[in-house]
């Protein structure tokens, strides 16, 4: 997918003054504006979250399938939790 600008949209957000007169020192370092950081931030974030619910998805379906540890079962389930 491309980001050109016509698939972005414009957020308004309040921080407080100080934060945006480091924000500035800190876009300017890095080249990009305070716009740039925060787009970035959020991406970030979203993508990360993106990968822990797949990874969260993807061993829930390991655990559903459940391991073969090795061995033979040489008593019956119902045997082991006989009291």
């Amino acid at each position: 997918m491309t980001r050109d600008k016509a698939q972005k949209q414009n957020l308004t957000i309040s921080i407080s003054q100080e934060t945006v007169r480091k924000a500035r020192i800190l876009a300017a370092r890095r080249q990009t504006s305070i716009s740039g950081l925060v787009a970035e931030q959020i991406e970030n974030l979203v993508g990360a979250e993106e990968v822990y619910e797949r990874s969260e998805r993807s061993a829930l379906a390991l655990l559903e399938r459940g391991f073969h540890l090795g061995g033979l079962m040489m008593v019956s389930r119902d045997e082991l939790h006989e009291r």
